[in-house]
């Protein structure tokens, strides 16, 4: 059996951005930004790291991530790490990894209030290519 499972906690940094597809499916893209935190073996000093990750979400997961989940709010996210591919109108390959998204905790907003805390699973993530805009 193989195991592909990616389970993030970070701030979003931007507001989602959503939208339908012709079918009627709706999905959300947003990115996520952790940090990573060291101590730097000359300076002795704490070091940051920050990196960004690309999320989709699907279906019902979409609409509650458009409704509750804005700029700067707190998240655990859990899913599946997908890398898609496509070629542009100059014949140039193009390649984005993505979180698919199927679990998501909302955390709290930009201030510490812990009183917002929500479960959401998707139960079932429909597998449709969306091509790069």
């Amino acid at each position: 059996m193989d195991v592909n499972k990616a389970i993030f906690i970070g701030r979003l940094i931007k507001d989602p951005i959503n939208k339908k597809l012709s079918s009627g499916t709706d999905f959300c893209r947003g990115v996520l930004a952790t940090n990573y935190f060291y101590k730097d073996s000359k300076t002795k000093k704490t070091q940051d790291k920050v990196e960004f990750h690309n999320l989709v979400f699907w279906g019902k997961l979409a609409q509650i991530v458009e409704k509750y989940v804005k700029k700067g709010d707190k998240v655990y996210v859990e899913g599946r790490i997908n890398t898609r591919n496509w070629e542009d109108k100059d014949k140039i390959k193009h390649y984005k990894t993505e979180i698919v998204a199927n679990e998501l905790i909302m955390l709290g907003g930009k201030k510490k209030d812990e009183s917002n805390k929500a479960v959401i699973k998707e139960e079932s993530v429909e597998e449709i290519d969306i091509d790069e805009e």
